[in-house]
């Protein structure tokens, strides 16, 4: 899996239908960082709980994420775990920041009003259907990922690929067969219902 150690994401769950609430992730945020991780977790560590997930997520981190990791993985088929990671492994980790005053620190929470001036780069929005991919860099609404989608598929990381009126940008579709108890591939599609708002 790519890494992008610079790119500034946030994880969120929906909270109108174009209103989200979320949490900063510091590191990697990139969709073919990003994309195996949650749809790992969510078709095996959460066992297709969203609920379970967004409150693991979301809900109930602290101040932010530093990092998402393998523990993600967890519950998922071995030969699909190597197929994510090579064998390498590494932890989530939440952030634990102390503040110059001594003061707790504030919760990194993302919005839609707050997401431009907290720099984001991408935002993965938690939906029913699926994952909202959102390049914030050009618009404020993205396409979704189907929840059955295959983790092994490879999506594009470049920003202009992601439109919301088009279906998330495959580079390579998953083709081998899919390892015991793996879901088959699903075409991701453009968010139903959505207008774009370019920024």
């Amino acid at each position: 899996m790519e890494t992008s150690l610079s790119t500034r994401s946030f994880i969120a769950r929906p909270t109108h239908p174009l209103h989200y609430s979320g949490i900063q992730v510091r590191l990697d945020g990139v969709p073919s960082h990003h994309l195996p991780l949650l749809l790992t977790a969510y078709q095996h560590k959460f066992g297709r709980d969203l609920e379970a997930m967004s409150c693991h997520l979301v809900d109930n981190v602290a101040i932010g994420w530093d990092q998402l990791g393998t523990d993600l993985l967890d519950d998922a088929p071995p030969a699909l775990i190597a197929a994510l990671t090579g064998g390498e492994q590494w932890p989530s980790r939440t952030l634990n920041l102390i503040t110059p005053n001594g003061a707790p620190p504030v919760r990194m929470t993302v919005t839609e009003y707050t997401a431009d001036a907290q720099d984001m780069q991408w935002g993965y929005i938690l939906h029913r259907e699926g994952i909202e991919v959102v390049s914030l860099l050009h618009e404020d609404l993205g396409p979704l990922v189907d929840w059955s989608t295959d983790p092994r598929t490879v999506f594009s990381d470049d920003p202009e690929h992601w439109s919301s009126l088009e279906p998330a940008p495959v580079i390579q579709a998953v083709r081998s067969a899919a390892p015991q108890n793996a879901p088959v591939a699903v075409p991701a599609t453009a968010s139903p219902q959505r207008t774009a708002a370019h920024r």
